[in-house]
């Protein structure tokens, strides 16, 4: 017997809105075999659309789409066009998905002169194969398929097919409909005029009581986005990445206010706490709404017992929610349907909240939040670290579950550099820099909230920092790096992967070690050219082909680019964007969930992963996390500060809609020359335009970093003089003031205020302004070049 396999996906086409989708062929068929089907939550529905014009197989031509719920497979229909070169029969078929639903419009056109008699028939077959048994490469409902025509022709045509408590209504109204077991067939007798066309339609509507999740509304917010970059690629992935987000947005069954984005399509068509927390995340400068939701849906489910057979405890976030167990055939992993075997998941949570209160997200939202960010704090503390080392660490207890639980969570993702597999409990390098970060950021907002126990979870992160420094750190001829984890035995495992990357930013390291962790990330051994590796070429388990050990993910290459622009190293960021925007060109801009690991230098483009999903929501999110890193974005909501330090990859920069505490926020400059960087505040205020630039300010910088201020030696007209390390400049129209480390401008200023010379602070040219205020923007420095404004 053959042994079954994984269908791939790489050649195959998507249309989908959360929680459905269908797969084909690039002409639009779906034939059964592999991943073709079209799917309502985590059941294949149909596994058969097969399009006849006239008896024959119309010829594929092409395929296009305006966004990811629609997709128009063109061709021809030479069989019943006349026998000149030119075609004159045409074919447009628009498919079209929505939650619950699948639509096709068929358009069969005619350009001859005389009138063309034909048939158009669609065959489909009912299936309802779990999406988990399709993903082993084998196929078979759970419960009988039944299937009743509701009319055999006229205007309520149709077919319904039943599966359990499933049930699928087929309605194509004027064909003529035939039923054999499964197999539905839905014929339309047509003529079509000479230069005209003839069109039919089909759809099916699916209701499933089973389902766990639901579709939400698209965004408002993302729609509104645009940005033009001086580099087109990354204004390319930004539209295509929008557009696949918003077919992205899912709730649950049992929180349908509550938005939050699907992990990926098609095996991880549902909610996942890390993958959905990490597609939030990098998305705030576009809005604090989902991250709001993400968090008050994960909330619901956080662990509140000691549960071993889910790995459910006191504080955890979960892993993931399924309508019924996941069965991973031929892996022995057997998972609940709602699943906590997560050990990075609790402390990403906390760390969103602390973020998208920085991004603006209301006081009250996140006062909300805070007995679960108090749970979640004493879940690191308390169940995290589960042998008391002072680290947080995972191990399955089940024999069932997940053997790794952090982001790389395959089996053999976790080794020695010379291939061997490490032995758990694991505590990861990356779930130490989530921990601290999320301790001291707890931290802050249990100040800001008036509630005790700030002092204490600095004091915890301090000590974790501290034992991180010793336990985890490895000596070697081209620069210390981190272990990837530390094993059973509280050995370092030395395999040199991405893992350090999410280090970055965090807190944890010293500005030595940062510098040693971004010089290795720059490397050829794990810089591929179209972005970073998760494991070195010189590692012993080294392959660009495998999952998590050597292969490139989109989101782990953006975590570390952000974290190279926190920690000011621009150079590296700039590098591994520019690898990532390598790989969205060549992926026609939608960035699949992974891709191979081959160097740019031998490959002139990259290399599909044939498994990976696509879309994938961090994935996507990544191109967000690029232009934030690249403008340099830094957002203090409490201070009403948002900085924009651009480095100098930035280039031609002009977006509109980004979202910081609240309102829109416009920006353009150029990080090379013309360096005018403005934001503008669309609010209900007559303060929501230009009324006349101010006068220019230039900020010293010692290696990317502002030490201090001096007043520009002249007022600059509309060209700019460049300065060798950052630009800064702004429009900004509300009442400031002068404080230590920030220039605060007054739109009645008539002279600068006195230079603050070596201030050891970032240069910061902000806008104060209150819910109800009618401040213009705030903008801060970076990049390279001088400050614009005129006499």
């Amino acid at each position: 017997m053959t042994q079954p396999l994984q269908p791939l996906l790489h050649d195959s086409v998507v249309v989908l809105t959360a929680p459905s989708q269908a797969w084909s062929a690039a002409d639009g068929t779906v034939d059964g075999s592999g991943i073709h089907g079209f799917y309502h939550s985590d059941l294949r529905v149909l596994d058969r659309i097969l399009l006849t014009v006239g008896g024959e197989l119309p010829e594929h031509i092409a395929t296009a789409g305006p966004d990811a719920a629609n997709a128009v497979f063109t061709a021809l229909a030479r069989r019943i066009d006349d026998a000149t070169a030119d075609p004159r029969v045409r074919l447009d078929r628009t498919r079209t998905v929505a939650a619950g639903s699948l639509r096709e419009r068929i358009v069969l056109r005619n350009a001859l002169r005389s009138p063309i008699a034909t048939t158009v028939e669609v065959a489909v077959r009912g299936d309802f194969t779990p999406m988990q048994t399709v993903k082993a490469g084998l196929t078979g409902a759970e419960h009988p398929v039944s299937t009743e025509v509701a009319a055999t022709q006229g205007a309520d045509a149709g077919v319904v097919f039943r599966s359990g408590r499933v049930t699928a209504r087929l309605r194509a109204a004027g064909a003529h409909v035939a039923v054999d077991g499964q197999d539905a067939t839905l014929r339309w007798e047509v003529e079509v005029p000479a230069n005209g066309q003839a069109v039919v339609e089909w759809a099916v509507d699916v209701d499933d009581p089973t389902a766990v999740v639901a579709g939400a509304e698209p965004s408002a917010d993302w729609a509104a986005f645009r940005a033009a970059t001086g580099d087109s690629r990354l204004s390319s992935w930004l539209d295509r990445a929008l557009t696949d987000l918003q077919s992205l947005r899912m709730s649950t069954t049992a929180r349908p206010d509550d938005t939050f984005l699907a992990a990926g399509a098609p095996w991880f068509f549902t909610l996942f706490g890390r993958d959905s927390l990490w597609a939030a995340r990098l998305l705030l400068p576009l809005g604090t709404d989902l991250a709001a939701s993400t968090l008050r849906v994960l909330a619901h489910f956080q662990g509140t017992e000691n549960v071993g057979a889910t790995a459910e405890q006191p504080g955890k976030i979960m892993h993931e929610l399924r309508p019924a167990e996941l069965t991973i055939p031929g892996e022995g992993v057997v998972l609940p349907p709602l699943y906590y075997g997560t050990v990075d998941a609790t402390a990403l949570w906390i760390g969103l909240l602390h973020d998208a209160w920085k991004w603006g997200m209301a006081d009250d939202e996140v006062r909300e939040l805070l007995p679960a960010m108090q749970a979640a704090l004493a879940w690191m503390r308390d169940y995290g670290d589960s042998d008391g080392d002072g680290f947080l660490e995972y191990v399955d207890t089940t024999g069932h579950g997940l053997a790794n639980q952090g982001w790389k969570d395959s089996g053999d993702s976790i080794q020695w550099k010379d291939g061997t597999l490490a032995d758990g409990p694991i505590a990861l390098c990356e779930v130490q820099g989530y921990a601290y970060e999320a301790a001291v950021g707890g931290a802050e907002l249990l100040d800001a909230f008036g509630l005790d126990g700030g002092d204490e979870w600095r004091a915890w992160a301090a000590e974790l920092k501290s034992r991180f420094g010793a336990a985890f750190w490895i000596d070697d001829p081209a620069g210390a790096y981190p272990a990837v984890a530390l094993d059973a035995a509280k050995r370092k495992v030395d395999t040199v992967t991405s893992n350090i990357g999410h280090l970055l930013g965090t807190g944890i390291l010293t500005p030595e070690q940062s510098e040693l962790i971004a010089r290795r990330l720059a490397s050829p051994e794990l810089s591929s050219g179209y972005g970073l590796r998760t494991m070195s070429t010189d590692s012993g388990g080294y392959w660009p082909l495998s999952y998590h050990g050597g292969s490139v993910w989109a989101h782990d290459t953006a975590i570390a680019i952000v974290g190279l622009s926190r920690d000011g190293h621009a150079a590296e960021a700039d590098l591994l964007a520019d690898g990532l925007l390598a790989a969205a060109d060549g992926f026609g801009y939608r960035m699949p969930e992974l891709h191979s690991g081959d160097s740019a230098e031998q490959t002139s483009a990259p290399i599909p992963y044939p498994a990976a999903c696509r879309p994938q929501a961090w994935s996507a999110a990544a191109a967000v996390a690029v232009l934030s890193a690249r403008l340099g974005l830094r957002a203090d909501a409490q201070a009403g500060e948002l900085d924009v330090r651009p480095t100098p990859g930035a280039g031609s920069i002009r977006v509109s809609g980004l979202r910081f505490a609240g309102a829109r926020r416009d920006l353009e400059g150029d990080s090379r020359d013309s360096c005018r960087m403005s934001t503008l505040a669309r609010r209900k205020s007559t303060f929501g335009t230009n009324r006349g630039p101010l006068r220019a300010w230039q900020a010293v910088s010692t290696f990317g970093t502002n030490r201090g201020f001096r007043p520009a030696k002249a007022h600059i007209r509309r060209e700019c003089r460049p300065h060798p390390h950052l630009a800064a400049g702004t429009h900004i129209r509300h009442e400031s003031r002068l404080s230590v480390g920030r220039i605060r401008h007054s739109a009645r200023m008539s002279t600068p205020p006195p230079p603050l010379r070596g201030h050891p602070h970032s240069a910061r040219i902000a806008a104060f302004g209150r819910p109800d205020s009618t401040f213009g923007a705030n903008v801060g420095a970076g990049g390279e070049g001088c400050a614009k404004s005129a006499p």
